[in-house]
């Protein structure tokens, strides 16, 4: 291929990404899988695009939704998974009419992760990955035990104001946190239930994983959007973002860090890695922290489809194997376009992305955002 040929197949993923942004509830390895459906499934009739085509393409998709998806997350309160917690800060800005500031900060966080992540792959991925699995891999067990007690042990009690105490003061500072625990709980229900039961017919949804990808992720945020009667208020189209540099390197790094250990431990989700980004980046400065969450989310689906196409290691991570059944590269040359790829696509998103926020900006005005919301769990429903 040409690199001409690359780079619009990558530019192209990443206006399709664009597009995805603009549905919540619709998620990236969803289309993947529906991608590799038409191009190479059985009703494609031997009109199947090239398989070295489809990874540029893929990659500027994955880029693309990568930092696009910021849009729906911030401004529509509608995150997947990776995403969850932008939300707070987000609507923070949002209700004082700086939500375009908190969609470009993180956005930004994903372009700067994306540009250390690529060249950092590139050039030590190959030595140093392959060394850190086979010395990880016995101690995979309690790290993950590790994360798993970080996460209960993170939440604290509310109600914590001096005063007398007793069995109802007791009841309600737990309250909260053993709210907590109950969602913990059922959610790993629900995931060996997908896992091992999934409601839905395999041939029919590529993936045990559709359920929950396809508006579970998103449901209970424009839920609340539409249960919510306050309005949203004007939102500044233009006007300076200050981040100073010790900010954005704290949230840049916390980011990088926790979306690469999502994306190079098994069973890690995107949600784990920003819920240890936001914990490294801290709560006084929400920059850090939509920086931080910007970054994990790029570095988590960016980085866990470049280890697929990486020769001699190629980890597969949630929905990285849908390419598999159509081109693995299996030399450099295709881990390097890859790589390519993905810059390529992120670059194109973030030109994107401006437009994306005035149009979205636009629609919270005219239909409102409770509309706008019923609309979206209509789409995400059907």
């Amino acid at each position: 291929m040409t690199p001409l040929v690359i780079a619009v197949c990558a530019a192209g993923g990443a206006a399709a990404a664009a597009v995805l942004a603009c549905v919540p509830g619709l998620h990236v390895y969803t289309v993947m899988g529906l991608l590799v459906l038409a191009l190479h499934g059985p009703a494609a009739d031997g009109a199947a695009v090239p398989p070295p085509v489809v990874i540029p393409l893929m990659s500027g998709l994955i880029a693309g939704y990568a930092l696009l998806n910021s849009v729906p997350a911030v401004l529509l309160g509608a995150p997947d998974e990776s995403a969850l917690f932008t939300v707070r800060p987000g609507r923070k800005y949002l209700a004082l009419g700086r939500g375009r500031e908190a969609a470009l900060l993180t956005a930004a966080g994903g372009l700067a992760a994306l540009c250390l992540l690529v060249p950092g792959l590139g050039l030590l991925g190959p030595r140093l990955l392959p060394v850190c699995g086979r010395v990880l891999q016995p101690h995979r067990p309690w790290i993950l035990w590790c994360v798993i007690a970080f996460m209960l042990l993170s939440g604290r009690p509310g109600g914590g104001r001096l005063g007398q105490g007793g069995l109802r003061r007791l009841l309600a500072g737990w309250r909260r946190l053993g709210v907590g625990l109950a969602t913990f709980v059922l959610c790993g229900l629900y995931g060996f239930m997908l896992l091992y039961r999934t409601p839905v017919a395999p041939r029919a949804a590529l993936q045990n994983l559709v359920p929950a990808l396809v508006g579970l992720f998103t449901v209970p945020g424009l839920l609340l959007n539409i249960a919510r009667r306050a309005a949203i208020p004007g939102q500044a189209r233009r006007g300076r973002i200050g981040l100073p540099r010790g900010v954005a390197a704290q949230g840049l790094a916390a980011g990088m860090l926790g979306g690469g250990f999502a994306a190079f431990f098994p069973a890690v989700t995107g949600g784990v890695g920003g819920f240890l980004a936001g914990h490294a980046a801290g709560a006084r400065d929400d920059r850090a922290v939509l920086v931080a969450q910007g970054a994990s989310k790029a570095v988590y689906y960016a980085g866990g489809y470049l280890l697929l196409c990486m020769p001699y290691f190629q980890r597969t991570h949630g929905g990285g194997w849908l390419p598999r059944g159509v081109y693995v590269p299996e030399t450099w040359t295709g881990f390097y376009t890859a790589g390519a790829s993905v810059a390529i696509g992120g670059a194109a998103a973030f030109l994107l992305f401006d437009p994306l926020v005035r149009l979205t900006l636009r629609l919270l005005r005219r239909p409102g955002s409770r509309r706008l919301s019923a609309a979206a769990l209509a789409a995400a429903a059907g």
